[in-house]
């Protein structure tokens, strides 16, 4: 999915209305180093993403809800993990509690998100299952708030998976929820981001055993079978 964040790259510098801290904390992400993706799974940090999105003012979904949490060397690390809830940007006008039309608070409130988003993934390699949706919402979200265009890869987990599951079979035959029975993988609360990121995350161990024993052993590796998994149901 690295080809994906380039269709939403915003133009990147100074976005009018960051403070100077915003701004340096930007500054400070473009600094880190990207993440080798030559380096096996159990050496490498993944953050695995959900998203929640509604529809504002007419056909646009808009991110509402974002949550996350890192496969590190392999596990789950329940420590680091990510949510945050992007204010209602549909009030027309109306004050909110401290005086501020709750269109400007809804902005603020957006900033602060993105921000911290950005500082949680860092430039760790992106999973979702199917990535195009999320990383669409997070992108455009990172755009308008913060003039920012994600470079790392987005590896989109449902492509992946039916690669290296064919004896399973199509992801199509369930999506997600087929995924997650076929495992007997329980989410908490279906439909919450951290909960659904959670079980996207024990999707990704099962998914990087399977792909190691395979030889496809990191970052690279998936984004080539989901590049040719890709290719293969366009020609068919």
């Amino acid at each position: 999915m690295a080809w994906y964040s380039r269709l939403f790259t915003a133009q990147e510098g100074r976005k009018p209305g960051l403070t100077t801290s915003q701004q340096q904390s930007i500054d400070a992400w473009h600094e880190l180093p990207a993440a080798d993706l030559r380096r096996s799974h159990y050496r490498t940090r993944y953050v695995v993403v959900d998203v929640e999105t509604t529809v504002i003012g007419g056909d646009a979904d808009r991110l509402v809800s974002l949550g996350a949490l890192a496969v590190v060397d392999g596990l789950i690390d329940f420590k680091d993990v990510f949510q945050a809830c992007l204010a209602n940007e549909s009030a027309d006008g109306e004050a909110a509690s401290d005086g501020r039309p709750q269109i400007e608070t809804a902005r603020i409130a957006a900033v602060d998100a993105m921000l911290a988003f950005l500082r949680f993934a860092g430039k760790a390699p992106l999973i979702s299952f199917h990535a195009s949706f999320a990383a669409q919402q997070v992108d455009r979200a990172m755009g308008e708030c913060l003039g920012v265009a994600l470079r790392q890869p987005w590896i989109d987990l449902a492509w992946v998976m039916s690669d290296l599951f064919r004896d399973v079979g199509d992801d199509s035959q369930g999506g997600l929820d087929g995924w997650l029975a076929h495992f007997d993988i329980e989410s908490i609360k279906r439909h919450d981001v951290v909960s659904d990121a959670y079980a996207t995350a024990k999707l990704l161990q099962i998914t990087i055993a399977r792909a190691a024993r395979k030889g496809f052993d990191s970052p690279s590796s998936l984004l080539d079978l989901e590049k040719a998994r890709r290719h293969l149901h366009q020609s068919g």
